[in-house]
């Protein structure tokens, strides 16, 4: 990695990998799903004295957001999410949010996204790839320069995320697997939203859903 300094830590009762993905020159830094535990989140960011600019998501549910909200209120940054996930963020049946004694919880969005456009943010280019399956506004954003892709809950190591939830797809998601494999170099690095980090080599050889 280049200019890119990744931090991650796991939040919520998911286990849902948040990440700061920093510029190592300006230390400003971007904040990919933070799904709860936002003092966890402030603690971390204060350690490597970075300097957030904004909140990406890569999808609706509740434990990929849930601290969204919070984040954006410390640190006076926008949040960003893919337009075609508006619905799933909105509704508290699909997002999640409603259910298991939670309260339902309305992710206060500042810009949605479209596929295909590239986000300027902490000196990346952060591009958005609308990868369906999951949810049907799930995405990735893949940064080219830093050869890695952080692939919310499309792209796990050797497996993919659940298609049995709310506007879930499995023949989407397929598809949506083999959009960022046929993009990427095979040395790209892959980020899920759960468990460990991969490349895009080793699941083209060992996931089965490719």
């Amino acid at each position: 990695m280049g200019m890119l300094e990744l931090r991650y830590l796991p939040v919520g009762m998911g286990a849902t990998n948040c990440y700061l993905v920093m510029n190592k020159d300006t230390r400003e830094l971007v904040i990919i799903d933070p799904g709860d535990d936002p003092a966890k989140i402030k603690q971390a960011v204060s350690k490597i004295e970075g300097k957030p600019v904004a909140i990406l998501l890569t999808h609706g549910h509740y434990d990929h957001m849930m601290a969204s909200n919070q984040v954006k209120k410390e640190y006076h940054i926008p949040i960003y999410a893919p337009g075609a996930e508006r619905e799933v963020l909105a509704d508290s049946a699909k997002n999640l949010s409603g259910g298991w004694m939670m309260k339902p919880y309305h992710v206060q969005t500042d810009y949605w996204a479209e596929d295909g456009e590239v986000l300027h943010l902490a000196g990346f280019e952060i591009r958005m790839i609308l990868t369906p399956g999951h949810t049907e506004g799930s995405c990735c954003y893949y940064i080219e320069e830093e050869h890695v892709v952080f692939c919310g809950d499309t792209i796990f190591l050797e497996s993919c995320g659940r298609t049995d939830l709310p506007t879930g797809d499995m023949s989407q998601i397929r598809k949506s697997i083999h959009t960022i494999l046929d993009m990427v170099p095979d040395e790209t690095e892959l980020y899920p939203g759960h468990g460990e980090a991969t490349t895009a080599a080793h699941e083209k050889a060992f996931n089965p859903f490719v």
